[in-house]
């Protein structure tokens, strides 16, 4: 083997090193990241900051909304899309017949008024109390969906979807405090049933929380199935001031 040839097998035998280092070095790397990644995960979920972090949804940060507080009581805390469910809020939920929830701080209140309108010949049934957070995604996803499935785009899909459904966060239905109301229809109408709630509600400590008049102010178009517990007194002032929920609790800022 001649000067020549040696040289060849020195040069490649050191760039054959010199890649194994090269590639080593690479994995080294990754493996110390994923590493250091896992130990960060690990302590946020196992500390504070996670249970921070988990109250905040995304859509507060970005739109600089606000935790809603109880400085009126738990009957009147303000939740909307701009003041969202402080992250260490429960409901003290008590099962319905119908295997709907509500908060049992409701439950007498809602079925006295269920008692006065069967008395009054109507048939009704709650078919929405209490949601999870993991309900009120799908609903959110299920109503996009439908818009993009008409042809919206994404984003305009996701702005009508937000007209109906509440981003998870920012539901009443997650406090367990609000009803869906709506009629058996065996026996009574949508109309017969709404128009008793809407006249009679108040008496029991409930309040229609998205009249059609008060949307730019609710954010939210009129539902004339979602009741709102607030308790008889706020109930009879809101009706006679004819204000919402957002002017009520702000006059008594």
């Amino acid at each position: 083997m001649n000067g020549y040839a040696v040289r060849r097998i020195r040069r490649r035998a050191r760039r054959s090193i010199y890649k194994g280092f090269l590639v080593t070095a690479l994995i080294f790397l990754i493996v110390s990241v994923i590493v250091m990644t896992a130990k960060m995960l690990s302590f946020s979920i196992s500390g504070n900051l996670f249970h921070q972090f988990k109250s905040i949804e995304l859509p507060a940060m970005l739109s600089g909304t606000k935790t809603a507080d109880l400085d009126h009581g738990w009957n009147l805390i303000l939740v909307n899309s701009k003041n969202r469910i402080p992250g260490d809020y429960e409901a003290e939920l008590i099962q319905l017949s119908n295997g709907k929830q509500v908060d049992e701080r409701i439950y007498p209140e809602l079925q006295e008024m269920f008692d006065a309108a069967r008395a009054d010949g109507l048939h009704l049934f709650v078919s929405e109390g209490y949601r999870t957070r993991e309900e009120q995604q799908l609903l959110l996803d299920e109503k996009t969906e439908a818009y993009e499935m008409e042809g919206h785009s994404k984003s305009e899909a996701e702005k009508l979807a937000k007209q109906w459904v509440a981003v998870p966060g920012f539901s009443e239905h997650q406090l367990g405090i609000a009803v869906d109301i709506n009629a058996d229809h065996a026996g009574s109408t949508d109309d017969e049933v709404y128009t008793w709630l809407a006249e009679n509600s108040w008496q029991y400590g409930f309040i229609k929380r998205y009249p059609s008049d008060k949307t730019e102010i609710t954010g939210t178009i009129n539902e004339p199935w979602h009741y709102r517990y607030v308790g008889k007194e706020a109930a009879r002032e809101i009706v006679s001031q004819e204000v919402c929920l957002e002017e009520y609790v702000e006059m008594l800022e």
